[in-house]
């Protein structure tokens, strides 16, 4: 039995340090291998090294643009 989420909206993500999504992410899928910083909802922040095409299960509030070196994200949402 699959228990995976079924996303099924999705959004462009553009790195920033100030500007935050439109909505918190369910997950962000990264196309380009590289370091991605979360910001999470209560503010603090985690760097994850992440491979071409992987998808990370987290509520993110922003992406930041300092030391963020994956490329190609989209933010995933089950609605």
């Amino acid at each position: 039995m699959n228990t995976s989420p079924i996303y099924n909206s999705a959004a462009a993500i553009t790195k920033s340090d100030t500007v935050d999504l439109a909505k918190l992410s369910d997950a962000i899928y990264v196309g380009g291998a590289g370091v991605v910083v979360v910001v999470f909802p209560d503010g603090s922040k985690a760097s994850f090294t992440c491979v071409a095409g992987q998808i990370l299960p987290v509520k993110a509030k922003r992406i930041d643009s300092t030391n963020t070196t994956a490329t190609l994200m989209i933010a995933l949402y089950v609605v």
